[in-house]
């Protein structure tokens, strides 16, 4: 599977722009703020049908125009596929296959496979849980759509419970009957999504391991530790242990909406005590691992995107990456990045076919 060509139409800083595609390696060079990033923003549009980088989406149009369109052609199965993204302001975000519409952008996650690695992953060590949560949902949810439903679901019912909390202070009654509904919905599709991520990080923390030693040469012992109240007490009785903390907060304070991930180093929290050097390389190793976890279960190569990955880590890591990704193990590849040279010596280190974008 790979992505041949691509039209942007009014997205971002583009007016119209146009690009055809090696099936192997993709470099877009030139200054800062010049549109690489957003060109790769818009390939990653085309698969979750949303951007990385602003989940505001009627920003990602142009300034002082009134629509964007992305228009992707993939080659998948030996089949042409055509992924159109496009949207109008005061209107409903579009994502059609082919011509025709999804009922739900839900429906597209997984049909293009592909993993962003970027300077914003740092977000998943120095912001909240919830950036972390995101991640685990993202790379199970890419695999399997029940665990998508079933999570849309969840956070459904913790909307409509939060509601119920909010009346129930508003009007000083409290009625338990229809709260106990929703902690018995919470209750089945909790304990789902619970047992579930926890098999993903089962199978995915050894992956994450194999990537991070073989860039960093097992000079460093990371770790990462499913936190969730879960594994202490089922939902029910985390209710009822919690409803007067919730009445008084007027939303639900427990479940597996509060879960979260410890990235650590040396047992110590990386955020605190990692160099930006081991973050990198921590991250890297996390996004290395969504990639091979999702090729094994997909059984596709996802599509690769490298956003200005490379700088801040030293020579020895860059080589060590780049072996990595320089195998029949990885499909198509895109790099973004700020010095010509130093993109044209990686590529040409790969000895692979490759197109290099000046932007």
């Amino acid at each position: 599977m790979y992505l041949k060509k691509i039209s942007l139409f009014n997205y971002k800083n583009f007016s119209e722009a146009n690009f055809e595609f090696d099936n192997k390696i993709n470099c877009f060079v030139g200054k800062n703020g010049i549109g690489k990033t957003n060109v790769l923003d818009a390939i990653y549009h085309l698969s979750y049908g949303k951007s990385y980088f602003n989940p505001l989406a009627v920003q990602n149009i142009k300034h002082n125009e009134e629509f964007f369109v992305i228009d992707g052609e993939f080659e998948k199965d030996g089949r042409n596929e055509q992924i159109v993204c496009s949207l109008k302001k005061g209107q409903k975000k579009i994502l059609k296959r082919n011509g025709k519409q999804y009922d739900k952008f839900s429906d597209h996650i997984g049909f293009i496979p592909l993993v962003i690695i970027s300077p914003a992953d740092r977000d998943l060590i120095v912001e909240g849980s919830e950036t972390r949560r995101k991640f685990i949902d993202s790379v199970i949810s890419q695999l399997d759509s029940n665990y998508l439903q079933e999570l849309i679901q969840y956070q459904k019912i913790v909307s409509q419970r939060n509601a119920l909390l909010k009346y129930f202070a508003l009007n000083h009654v409290f009625e338990n009957t229809t709260l106990i509904i929703y902690n018995e919905q919470l209750h089945h599709l909790g304990h789902s999504i619970f047992e579930k991520r926890k098999q993903f990080l089962q199978d995915f923390i050894p992956i994450f391991n194999k990537h991070h030693q073989a860039i960093t040469g097992n000079a460093e012992t990371v770790q990462i530790v499913y936190e969730s109240q879960l594994h202490y007490n089922d939902l029910m009785t985390l209710f009822e242990e919690t409803l007067g903390k919730d009445r008084v907060l007027h939303y639900t304070s427990t479940g597996i909406h509060k879960d979260d991930l410890s990235f650590e180093i040396d047992n110590h929290p990386i955020k605190k005590f990692g160099s930006q050097g081991q973050q990198k390389s921590f991250l890297i190793a996390l996004k290395l691992a969504q990639f091979e976890f999702v090729k094994k279960q997909s059984k596709q190569n996802p599509i690769l995107l490298f956003d200005d990955i490379f700088d801040k880590l030293d020579e020895t890591r860059v080589g060590k990456i780049i072996e990595m990704v320089n195998n029949e193990d990885f499909g198509q590849l895109f790099i973004s990045d700020t010095h010509p040279e130093r993109t044209e010596t990686i590529v040409k280190s790969m000895h692979q076919s490759y197109k290099i974008f000046q932007l």
